[in-house]
């Protein structure tokens, strides 16, 4: 809508005149209710619903579109009494029909267990068994089919106690205090993640939580853990005030909850209570991971934390996260994470958003060792390490400090991430696909970039398909990944989308040549490379 609203609303007519009515005509059904793109549709018997919904999701997927006009159903089906008060259709069966339709998957299905029980036999296709839901705003928990299989929308509960940090609430009332109490979560998930027997879900996947009104339950079912730690903060007077309380979130029981007041100076020590809680909690005891480096500043760790959230989004935001950072090292120069961070941001800058490889590319290597020398405990700073080591070249190095994060923090998704597009470049294919799969297990809602080497991977191994569903998704699909994306649809044949990617890559990333992308990326293997550059040349971007 966005991008085109009057040819959004054609497509949705034409979505709805030739896709939905015929499919709910052809098995007896009538649409009773539209409100903008949503339907709600009764039938005579549920295999007709289920038949219906088939039919449609099954035209709608054979429309070729590209990301942005692409539109694709969500269907839940249930089965149950209604009150027709001849103008609508009403009750509980209704609201459940409803909250089904937002666990399917784009292009998928969701029915209840009734539904199930009535198509068994009579309908070939093969739904899969989630187990029971809790869903929004029904008390009793709901027993779910899914079709096609539940994609990554259903996650298997990890063997180790499993948790996910939500992002605290900021009780001050000013919203400068707003990267503080980010800050203070995303440390207190750094710190248990350190800890051995513990599952963590990294950042990115709970701060799409922030802000909103959150039912436990859900929030586990999706990112699949057990455990869900929620609290709040506040920053006045020289004081910080947190309520934390932890919660076994199947039966919504609270393990603990606690009030914890201390100085600001004195704010790494309540991490470090809060996290002991949570570990003696759920590990039943106490383990103590070597201590990471703290800052002595608590204006450089404001800096740091306000750059954590800007370095990756974009040019612009990196640049300012280097002034910041800059900063942040020059009032305390022995903090270990700054100097990480800067490491990785001048990284960012000479091989993926244009700035000049000299001086950035000496500045992230020094910085990035020093960091490691401060604090040779800090996971962060080992992957960063073992990121721009693999692009000097120095192999051994590089995957020796990777080794070495993951035996630090073996939940450290980030460099599960890193490890897979290294392997990718190495041409061990398979070895980046499950990597891939085991960062975006730990981090469900990633970073654009997991899912660039997602779609990397999925290039490489000749699967364009996949490649081409992965890099359309709207979490990555305006980024860097876009030259994937315009190769993988050039050798599928698509030769105009494909160069129209291409076009709109080069509006945003302007530098982008395949010379310097083969001078830049750490490939050692000739036919992953040749295979990259074939699909670059094809859809049309430029060789210098």
């Amino acid at each position: 809508m966005e991008a085109d609203e009057v040819a959004t609303l054609e497509n949705l007519r034409e979505l709805r005149s030739r896709t939905i009515e015929p499919a709910v005509m052809g098995h007896n059904g009538r649409i009773f209710k539209v409100v903008g793109d949503g339907f709600l549709i009764e039938f005579g018997s549920a295999v007709d619903a289920v038949a219906a919904a088939l039919e449609m999701q099954r035209a709608t997927t054979a429309v070729e579109a590209s990301g942005d006009r692409r539109l694709l159903l969500r269907v839940g089906v249930n089965l149950g009494d209604v009150i027709d008060d001849g103008s609508d259709v009403l009750g509980d069966g209704v609201n459940v029909a409803a909250r089904l339709e937002t666990q399917a998957a784009p292009g998928g299905i969701c029915i209840s267990a009734s539904v199930h029980g009535e198509i068994v036999g009579k309908i070939a296709d093969r739904f899969f068994d989630a187990g029971e839901r809790y869903l929004k705003n029904l008390t009793r928990p709901v027993h779910v089919w899914h079709w096609p299989d539940a994609l990554q929308s259903i996650l298997p509960l990890p063997e180790n106690p499993s948790i996910a940090v939500l992002p605290f609430t900021n009780m001050s009332g000013n919203e400068a205090d707003e990267p503080f109490v980010d800050g203070l979560t995303e440390d207190l998930i750094t710190d248990l993640s350190r800890t051995a027997g513990l599952f963590v879900i990294a950042r990115n996947s709970v701060y799409g939580y922030k802000g909103k009104p959150v039912d436990v339950r859900l929030v586990a079912q999706e990112l699949g853990v057990r455990y869900v730690l929620e609290g709040s903060a506040r920053r006045a007077m020289g004081r910080v005030r947190i309520n934390a309380q932890l919660v076994d979130a199947p039966g919504g029981q609270h393990l603990w909850a606690e009030r914890f007041d201390r100085t600001v100076e004195d704010v790494f020590e309540l991490q470090d209570e809060v996290n002991a809680k949570i570990v003696e909690a759920l590990v039943g005891r106490l383990t103590v991971p070597t201590p990471r480096n703290r800052p002595k500043n608590f204006e450089a760790y404001d800096l740091c934390v306000r750059a954590r959230l800007l370095t990756e989004e974009s040019p612009q935001t990196e640049r300012e996260a280097y002034m910041l950072l800059q900063r942040a090292v020059k009032l305390d120069p022995s903090y270990a994470e700054a100097l990480g961070l800067l490491a990785y941001n001048r990284w960012l800058a000479w091989t993926h958003f244009g700035e000049p490889e000299d001086p950035n590319r000496r500045m992230a290597v020094t910085s990035a060792q020093k960091a490691v020398d401060l604090d040779p405990n800090d996971a962060g700073c080992r992957y960063v390490l073992g990121t721009i080591l693999a692009y000097e070249r120095r192999w051994e190095e590089s995957e020796a400090a990777f080794a070495k994060a993951l035996e630090l923090d073996p939940n450290h998704a980030d460099t599960w991430a890193a490890m897979s597009d290294m392997s990718v470049l190495d041409g061990r294919i398979a070895d980046g696909l499950a990597q891939i799969e085991k960062a975006l297990r730990l981090n469900p809602y990633p970073a654009c970039w997991y899912l660039c080497h997602l779609g990397q991977a999925q290039y490489a191994a000749g699967d364009y398909e996949a490649a081409t569903a992965t890099l359309r998704r709207k979490e990555t699909y305006r980024t860097n990944s876009r030259k994937f994306l315009a190769a993988a649809l050039a050798q599928l044949g698509h030769h105009d989308e494909a160069r129209r990617e291409a076009e709109l890559f080069l509006i945003a990333h302007p530098h982008f040549t395949i010379g310097h992308w083969l001078s830049s990326q750490p490939l050692r293997d000739a036919s992953v490379r040749d295979h990259f550059v074939d699909g670059f040349r094809k859809a049309g971007l430029p060789e210098t």
